[in-house]
């Protein structure tokens, strides 16, 4: 009878090294090793060799960055999705796109069971999770930081060091980076270990080299320098008159970005499962193109329309953040977003210094703003008359006076 095959969402890291060997045993199964590209650079170095010396039957290196930039971070900056205000949801997007591939390869592979290395106090169970309901509704899923079985045979990162150096598994184990990190072409994320103390100073000089993408904002160039970045129906198409394709202009943002210290947040964030969470961010690129895109659509979006989609951000900025990317109100709510981007075209001039993104101008052949309605002098097209305001204000002003009546009355 041939053994049950399990598809493990693999980084290399000591989780899922020892994750990989202990389903193997536990589960006496043919393990599939898989790693999504999303842009982690030389993290993914020896990564196949590795797998497979841990026991892996096979592994999968999927380069799935340009799918990430077209078909996830672009149509999220087009909702302008900002969780709390703060975060630009850079490790929440990017786990739809994982688990997507996870459970197309275990059906290619006729396995039975995905299983990640997701703890089960996170946010990332879930999202992997709820995308392979969404998708792939009748497929198992094993998280061993759920079970107890798993928690008691490693309740600490000694016992697991001890299982990799038992079973021969290469493990880069350290005191120097005492926290986690998470990396993909929108952002990196920085969480747990010293940074689970909201006092401790992320930004204090003696914790620069934990940056990896961006320079800290006091070491960035003196000189501001001047990108234009074209738009068109909502997506970023070219920099400094260079049209690229969506992975080229994140990889081209975040360089520039990261040259001048922008992208960085500090901050404490509410996890779906219901407790905080302490979390630092580089995201240069992002913050560039979030800016850009805000600035257009300040001259290019009707009022209501932007009123509109902007009531949803905090729903969309959820869906993403917990996990709900494949949900259909999510998908509904897309559909309002691509036709509120239609005429989200024409080019952004920015400035980049020292941390900061500062706009320096906007234009667009499909601009609403017209200057010679909105001067002070007089209006040659005569398509505004100042004397109409009078009966408007008196109109939105009645409900008011009105209230202000009772309220007088019944003090009497």
């Amino acid at each position: 009878m041939a053994k049950q095959k399990i598809v493990l969402a693999y980084s290399g890291g000591l989780d899922t090294s020892i994750i990989l060997k202990w389903l193997k045993e536990t589960y006496d199964a043919e393990i599939i090793a898989f790693t999504a590209d999303i842009g982690q650079k030389e993290e993914l170095d020896g990564l196949e060799e590795k797998a497979l010396n841990t026991g892996a039957s096979k592994v999968y290196i999927d380069d799935l960055r340009e799918e990430f930039a077209k078909d996830f971070i672009y149509p999220m900056f087009q909702a302008g999705a900002l969780y709390e205000g703060q975060y630009l949801l850079g490790t929440s997007i990017a786990r739809p796109l994982i688990a997507k591939r996870m459970v197309e390869i275990a059906r290619a592979e006729g396995a039975t069971a995905i299983a990640h290395g997701a703890t089960g106090k996170g946010n990332d169970q879930i999202r992997f999770e709820l995308t392979a309901a969404a998708l792939t509704p009748d497929i198992e899923v094993i998280a061993p930081w759920r079970l107890e079985s798993f928690r008691e045979q490693f309740p600490g990162r000694a016992e697991m060091i001890a299982y990799a150096e038992k079973h021969g598994i290469p493990v880069t184990a350290s005191a120097s980076k005492p926290y986690s990190m998470d990396r993909n072409l929108l952002h990196i994320s920085y969480e747990s270990g010293v940074l689970e103390d909201p006092w401790f100073d992320a930004s204090a000089p003696e914790n620069k080299d934990m940056y990896l993408l961006s320079v800290d904002p006091e070491d960035a160039p003196d000189q501001a320098e001047y990108m234009e970045l074209e738009f068109e129906q909502g997506n970023c198409v070219a920099v400094n008159g260079e049209r690229m394709i969506p992975l080229h202009i994140m990889e081209k943002l975040n360089e520039l970005g990261g040259k001048h210290g922008v992208g960085r947040v500090d901050m404490v964030e509410n996890r779906f499962v219901g407790m905080k969470s302490r979390g630092v961010y580089e995201t240069p690129g992002g913050a560039i193109l979030f800016t850009a895109h805000r600035k257009l659509e300040s001259l290019t979006m009707d009022r209501e329309v932007m009123h509109l989609r902007d009531g949803l951000i905090p729903k969309y900025a959820s869906l993403v953040y917990n996990g709900f990317w494949f949900a259909p109100e999510r998908l509904a709510m897309q559909a309002l977003v691509t036709e509120s981007q239609k005429t989200v075209t024409g080019t952004v001039r920015l400035k980049l210094y020292k941390g900061n993104v500062i706009a320096a101008g906007v234009k667009s052949p499909v601009s609403l703003y017209n200057p010679h309605i909105a001067t002070m002098e007089a209006d040659p097209t005569k398509a505004y008359d100042q004397g109409d305001a009078t009966g408007f204000i008196r109109l939105n002003a009645l409900r008011l006076r009105v209230q202000a009546g009772v309220r007088e009355n019944a003090g009497k």
